[in-house]
Parts: structure tokens; sequence; C-alpha cells
């Protein structure tokens, strides 16, 4: 397992890089316009909308040589919905609320749109 490693006075914590994907799943499902995560079968050559505990498969964290973080994040979006306003919430939320639980600035983050469902 890959981690995120500061250095702070006292020690040094190491962030799991799965950790931080799995946070970001949970802030990114809370947000408006987004299904949930996207993963794609090799086999079938699809996107497929992905539940609960692999909501993480859907997102790439990276750490870069200047320890930022650079997430990517493959979802689904609502019918209807602006795609602009609903990455640029994304964004945000996810932005702020990573580096509120990491202590790491986030360089860039990456939305890549593999689907549209109706919402009943």
């Amino acid at each position: 397992m890959k981690a995120s490693s500061i250095n702070t006075h006292i020690g040094s914590i190491q962030i799991g890089n799965e950790v931080i994907a799995q946070y970001a799943g949970v802030v990114a499902n809370e947000c408006f316009g987004v299904v949930g995560m996207a993963g794609f079968s090799v086999r079938e050559g699809l996107a497929k909308l992905l539940k609960g505990e692999n909501m993480t498969r859907g997102i790439q964290v990276v750490v870069t040589p200047a320890h930022k973080l650079r997430l990517d994040f493959h979802v689904f979006v609502s019918y209807g919905v602006s795609i602009m306003a609903v990455a640029e919430n994304l964004i945000e939320n996810v932005k702020y609320k990573v580096e509120d639980f990491t202590g790491m600035e986030v360089e860039k983050i990456n939305i890549y749109v593999d689907g549209v469902r109706v919402i009943d």
C-alpha cells in the first residue's frame, strides 16, 4: 500500500492512499449531481456504477514529488444536471475537505464523467 507521509516536529504521519481515496469518495458521493464512482470492465468494455466499498476503484490518488495530492475521479452524474456545475461543486468540496482531513495540499483534481444515470 502506498502512503503519503507528513513530517512534523514530533514525528511523521503516514496516510495510506487507499484511505485518502475512500474519504474522497465519501465526500464526492455527498455532492449534488454525483450518482457514484465508475469502474471500468475490460472484459465488457463498459463503465459500471460502483457501490459502497468498491467506490475507491473509481478514484486514483497520486502524491507528487512536491508532496501534493493529485486526484482523478471517474464518476456517473445525474441526468438533467449541468456537468460543469457538478464538476465545480465536486472539486471545491473535495479539495477543501481532503486538505482539512490530510493536512496536505491538493494540487489538482481531474474529473472524468463516464456515464449518466436517470434518478427516480
